[in-house]
């Protein structure tokens, strides 16, 4: 806790000064005020989270954490578990959707594995950081002790910083593991306090069947276990995930040394759940990438206070809506760095009634 307790004091608030003076020169550029909308809005939340006039995005980096869960037992999941060790691959050999993604905006993914349930060959671009061979099952009690949830979040912290060394200017998270829709929607429901029917899709693409039998699963996991929502480590240790604290932490880790968090879909969101209630003003740095099939994902950011800068359907995970918004991140910086002001470029301004 020593450690969490470290990153968390190192959190401070975003440079409201420099954003509003970043707001005059969006307003002094060529063209209407306010006409490029939300890229002028995250522009000046990214001037804010780096203390940077003019920032620039070199080193992109996409983390995508990877972690069974017990409660695969219970067939929540559309795909079996081993399906998660397998992707671990499919992310090395650099054929996943987050791959292509990555490579489209010029950006690095490290692949963790924080809690695969079986041992992975030691390969290039594979960081081992395994807390312990998957969770426990959340029907039969909690899916971790509160040392593997503090350790969990520790853990996050470490990867970003031993990356960090390399240079990061800007982070999308990411996820893998079989079942983890499922523990999504448990922190989902205690946090938010939503109905468990409201927040729990299907996944991977269950049926109705699978599906009922999904929200039956987690209304049980939520009664045995009775996670307090006003404590975010005994809510990770009782229904969450390994990654999912991996990346909680990660987020914490970001803020601290003044990062964007460009957040992706369902676990990515359930992970600044957790960030968001250690440390309230990890929220002014993350950035929504987008809102996910997952019926629980919205709640999230209503809850948090996000604002998805896109809608286009994915369910996917692995970070690939993260890659996609930090293209659009990177354009709006372009826009405040590059774009001329009317003095500059000789333009009349807006006549004056």
């Amino acid at each position: 806790m020593d450690r969490i307790k470290e990153i968390t004091q190192k959190i401070t608030e975003i440079n409201y000064r420099l954003m509003e003076e970043t707001q005059k020169r969006l307003d002094n550029l060529t063209k209407p005020k306010g006409s490029l909308g939300r890229l002028e809005e995250l522009a000046k939340q990214i001037v804010g989270i780096t203390g940077k006039e003019n920032p620039e995005f070199k080193n992109k980096v996409i983390f995508t954490l990877v972690a069974d869960h017990g409660v695969t037992e219970e067939g929540v999941s559309a795909y079996p578990k081993e399906v998660t060790a397998q992707m671990v691959y499919n992310f090395l050999n650099g054929g996943a959707g987050i791959n292509v993604l990555a490579r489209h905006v010029g950006a690095k993914v490290i692949v963790a594995d924080v809690g695969v349930a079986q041992d992975l060959k030691v390969m290039s671009g594979l960081v081992i950081k395994k807390i312990n061979y998957g969770t426990k099952n959340m029907v039969e009690g909690p899916v971790m002790t509160k040392q593997e949830a503090v350790r969990a979040i520790e853990t996050g912290v470490e990867i970003f910083e031993d990356e960090f060394k390399n240079g990061i200017d800007i982070i999308g998270i990411g996820d893998m593991g079989i079942g983890n829709t499922t523990a999504a929607s448990a922190i989902t429901a205690c946090f938010t306090k939503s109905a468990v029917k409201d927040v729990t899709g299907r996944g991977t693409g269950l049926d109705d069947k699978g599906l009922a039998n999904k929200i039956r699963v987690v209304k049980k996991a939520l009664k045995v276990n009775k996670p307090n929502p006003s404590c975010p480590i005994d809510a990770l240790s009782k229904v969450g995930g390994f990654e999912i604290g991996g990346l909680a932490g990660i987020i914490m880790a970001a803020a601290a040394k003044k990062i964007p968090v460009v957040v992706d879909g369902f676990i990515s969101a359930a992970a600044a759940l957790i960030a968001y209630h250690i440390e309230p003003k990890t929220k002014d740095y993350m950035i929504a990438a987008h809102v996910s099939v997952e019926k629980g994902h919205k709640f999230i950011l209503k809850h948090i206070g996000l604002k998805p800068l896109l809608d286009l359907n994915l369910r996917l995970g692995e970070g690939t809506g993260a890659a996609l918004a930090i293209n659009i991140a990177e354009a709006a910086v372009k826009i405040l760095t590059q774009m001329a002001n009317f003095k500059s470029a000789a333009v009349s301004e807006k006549i004056k009634p």
